[in-house]
């Protein structure tokens, strides 16, 4: 028997700066305890660590507010506002679109992070990407924590403990987060976004907990196009020549999604650094300048890659869910499917083969993520795994 989610939620209801953290009740429990400065609850660092969509970011802005707010985080006064938004003057807030934060950012805010807060109760410096910290940025900041100012706080942000040295992590108190339920993430799009319930549950149920990933179903069709399109393939697509045929539309589509989402940045990062370098000034190096742009140029062609390795990423989630749905069908198991919309096509797919047919098509599907995290090209390997799963 197949089960349905439902949209309603036995939770406790969280409110003020906690209020979009569904499914944290937990870890937001330790984190007041924090803001209310109870006997060993508090530290100068801490790493709030979770899956993606789980909320890292939200959290720890959240945690920053009612660390400055006089009511414990209301959500509703200025400095609350003003700090999780960033324009609080002592609240920091750093999110790199750069594949890593290097030592010269980090001793900027060391030097920060040494000054006495100018209103709040607290300097804090919140880093969202702490897992991309270099070497050297892990080892500059490995000091400012290791002697802290007396009124500083270090917030840092990863997707699990072991993305960060472990000198930096065993001095940071942790915070983990969990996926959130899908019931939660659905009540959370009708509450705060006026989502239909019947639509915010597909959308939370297809984004498998990850809440951006809800809102952006619940609110852009085109997602569910592309979705669609995707779970076509385990279904419909037969043979070697539509298995390369999909394979390079899947590739494209992902380099089209990178290409929207880095070309105004890598305009702006060019222009930037032209300007600070006074590209056109008389007397300006043009060796040295010209090496620059070049290496910016490098790196922001190696973020597209990423970029389009993320979609790639994204895509193979989707066929692991579809086939996971495919397995609960085969065993019988009492497990909510993620695609209960396709649960024909789904049972039909499911009589094909046995359960270890499938076993070995999810085995394909993962192997094919560790491939893509490497240098393999995205193209082969998707054909690769195509091929893989249509193989009778």
């Amino acid at each position: 028997m197949v089960a349905m989610s439902q949209t309603t939620t036995t939770e406790p209801v969280l409110t003020g700066v906690w209020a979009d953290l569904v499914g944290q009740e937990r870890t937001v429990a330790s984190l007041r305890r924090a803001v209310d400065r109870e006997r060993h609850a508090m530290s100068h660092a801490w790493l709030i660590t979770g899956p993606p969509g789980s909320g890292r970011s939200n959290t720890a802005r959240a945690f920053a507010a009612a660390l400055q707010c006089e009511r414990g985080g209301c959500g509703e006064c200025n400095v609350c506002r003003t700090a999780a938004s960033g324009a609080h003057p002592d609240v920091t807030l750093v999110r790199t679109e750069k594949l890593s934060i290097g030592i010269k950012e980090v001793r900027r805010l060391v030097m920060g992070a040494m000054m006495s807060p100018t209103t709040g109760s607290f300097q804090i410096i919140v880093i969202e990407d702490a897992d991309r910290l270099t070497e050297g940025g892990a080892n500059a900041l490995l000091k400012s924590i290791e002697e802290p100012a007396p009124r500083t706080v270090w917030i840092l942000c990863a997707p699990t403990p072991d993305d960060m040295v472990t000198t930096v992590r065993s001095r940071c108190r942790l915070a983990t987060l969990r996926t959130p339920p899908t019931d939660a993430v659905a009540q959370l799009l009708v509450d705060r976004d006026g989502i239909d319930p019947v639509d915010a549950d597909r959308a939370a149920r297809a984004a498998q907990g990850h809440i951006g990933r809800a809102r952006m179903f619940a609110r852009d069709p085109e997602a569910w196009v592309r979705r669609r399109e995707i779970l076509t393939i385990p279904h419909q697509v037969r043979g070697l020549s539509q298995c390369l045929s999909h394979a390079k539309r899947l590739v494209d589509t992902a380099a089209a999604d990178a290409t929207a989402a880095t070309e105004q940045l890598d305009e702006r990062e060019t222009a930037e650094l032209s300007e600070s370098l006074g590209m056109g000034t008389k007397g300006v190096r043009a060796r040295s300048a010209a090496a620059a742009l070049k290496d910016l140029a490098e790196e922001q062609k190696t973020r597209h890659k990423r970029f389009q390795r993320d979609a790639l990423d994204q895509a193979l989630t989707e066929l692991t869910a579809y086939y996971r749905d495919v397995l609960s069908v085969q065993t019988g198991a009492r497990a909510e499917l993620v695609n209960i919309e396709l649960l024909d096509q789904i049972t039909e797919v499911a009589g094909r083969d046995g359960p270890d047919r499938t076993v070995r098509r999810i085995d394909a599907i993962l192997a094919c993520r560790t491939a893509l995290e490497g240098n393999v090209t995205p193209l082969l390997a998707i054909e690769a795994l195509l091929i893989q799963l249509v193989d009778p």
